[in-house]
């Protein structure tokens, strides 16, 4: 079940985030609710709608680059890289979901600015 739900996630959230297509990717991946985590976006399939607008009128260039999948059950973890999204030099992000019955319902996030300079040698991803 973990793989299947690892494509799911992965196509919905290419669908709905980088080619703007909420209806799709809800139709397709999403169960009848949708309980949204992040504080800035409200809950269900609107709140998504309008993240992507959002995106779209004032990042237009900004993409997600899907860097790692990991999966457990029913929840899956993307490591992603955002470019022209909020920061300079991109994103860090840690998007967390659950699914029930194979359908994404639920979302969690954590973003981090890549810095400038680093301490260390190791990129963020």
């Amino acid at each position: 079940m973990s793989e299947e739900n690892k494509k799911t996630v992965v196509a919905f959230y290419l669908k709905a985030l980088n080619d703007g297509d909420v209806d799709g990717a809800f139709r397709l991946y999403a169960g009848k609710s949708y309980k949204q985590h992040n504080p800035l976006v409200e809950d269900g399939e609107e709140g998504v709608r309008k993240f992507a607008a959002w995106i779209r009128e004032n990042r237009p260039k900004a993409r997600a680059e899907i860097k790692r999948v990991f999966g457990d059950g029913d929840y899956v973890i993307l490591h992603v890289f955002w470019s022209g999204l909020f920061g300079e030099r991109g994103e860090a992000v840690v998007d967390i979901f659950r699914l029930d019955g194979g359908k994404v319902v639920e979302h969690w996030d954590v973003i981090q600015a890549i810095p400038e300079t680093a301490v260390n040698k190791n990129t963020m991803f």
